[in-house]
């Protein structure tokens, strides 16, 4: 019995080194890569929003329709503005200095009055002051002179400044009031939409007559002509990521075709809900018709070797390992990896035989 046991272990093992898969490093180029999945966008590409709330009163656009930066788009109908414009017109006309110069011009004769008053009040009392001199007149009226002359004096004094506060106060009026003017304005032009970029209309979403506040989007324009990769880079492999890095493209829409491009920006902030860094790249070799928020899958390259020794990666064991027979292992040194094979730095030549492991 313990024969026919010990025959029946003895075959399966033979058996099982026979099936067992085998193979020898390689020499040959490797590429590591990160993978990343993303969509097309067009360069400078956003979402229109209006900066005042009111009803689309006029649209001059269509979808597909070029358009010059500055060119508009919509004209936004607001009641509430167009009264403020007119108000601060109106506030605008009745502050402005020219309108007031009769005003200066009162306090201005009152100042002449005033200097002439002054001035003859002045002469009365050198004259009394002289008579008194001479001992002619009472002191009386020397205190009188006297006394009207400081008062002419203090109403002269007072009339310059009564005069430039007037004016002082009108110019800030004046000023204000065109400021205000300028500030309806402003927001009386923010009722015609206009395109900040030399592009193209890719979406309305909004019709002639309908609501829209400062939270709507109304439209989204891009460069008609320039498109770039919008790519999510898994936070584990972030930091391989470097500015001008190689990436290949494919996508659905172009069928076993591979096109070039290169990293030119990485935001630096974490989303924290896809666990994920947004990474874009320009196109190097870019497809004849693109449009945007088609879906691309790419491989960022990380580095390339030439004549490097390879195995295929389902042979190697918690990543330091390999089976140089059914049951004996050898820790080996591991270089670059892409989706199939691993380079072996350390461990392994190109002559030795290693093993599959078994799932």
């Amino acid at each position: 019995m313990n024969k026919l046991k010990y025959f029946i272990f003895a075959f399966l093992s033979f058996s099982c080194n026979k099936n067992a898969e085998t193979t020898k490093p390689a020499i040959e180029n490797i590429t590591e890569s990160v993978y990343a999945s993303g969509i097309i966008k067009t360069k400078n590409q956003y979402q229109v929003f209006s900066t005042v709330s009111g009803n689309i009163n006029k649209i001059f656009v269509t979808e597909n329709d070029s358009v010059k930066a500055g060119s508009p788009l919509m004209i936004i109908s607001d009641e509430t503005s167009r009264l403020n414009l007119r108000n601060a017109d109106l506030a605008s006309d009745y502050a402005d200095l020219n309108a007031n110069r009769e005003k200066l011009i009162d306090f201005k004769n009152n100042i002449a009055l005033a200097q002439s008053k002054c001035s003859n009040d002045s002469l009365l009392y050198i004259r009394q002051q002289n008579l008194w001199n001479q001992n002619i007149g009472t002191r009386f009226e020397l205190e009188q002179k006297e006394l009207a002359c400081q008062n002419s004096k203090t109403a002269l004094q007072s009339a310059k400044i009564k005069y430039n506060d007037l004016l002082k106060q009108l110019e800030l009026n004046d000023a204000q009031s065109k400021n205000n003017l300028a500030i309806s304005r402003f927001k009386e032009n923010d009722l015609t939409i206009k395109s900040e970029i030399d592009g193209k209309v890719y979406s309305l979403n909004k019709k002639r007559g309908e609501m829209v506040n400062p939270q709507t989007p109304l439209a989204i324009i891009g460069d008609a002509t320039h498109f770039l990769l919008e790519l999510q880079i898994d936070e584990y492999d972030i930091v391989k990521i470097k500015l001008g890095q190689k990436v290949l493209v494919t996508m659905d829409s172009y069928k076993g075709r591979i096109f070039e491009a290169a990293i030119s920006k990485i935001d630096p902030l974490m989303d924290a809900h896809r666990k994920s860094f947004l990474v874009e790249a320009e196109f190097i070799t870019q497809p004849p018709v693109l449009y945007p928020n088609l879906t691309v899958e790419a491989n960022i390259i990380i580095a390339t070797k030439e004549n490097a020794l390879t195995i295929p990666r389902n042979y190697l064991v918690d990543d330091s390992l390999v089976l140089i027979a059914k049951d004996k292992t050898k820790a080996v040194t591991t270089g670059l990896k892409d989706y199939q094979k691993v380079e072996i730095i350390k461990g392994l030549t190109d002559n030795d035989i290693i093993y599959k492991p078994q799932q």
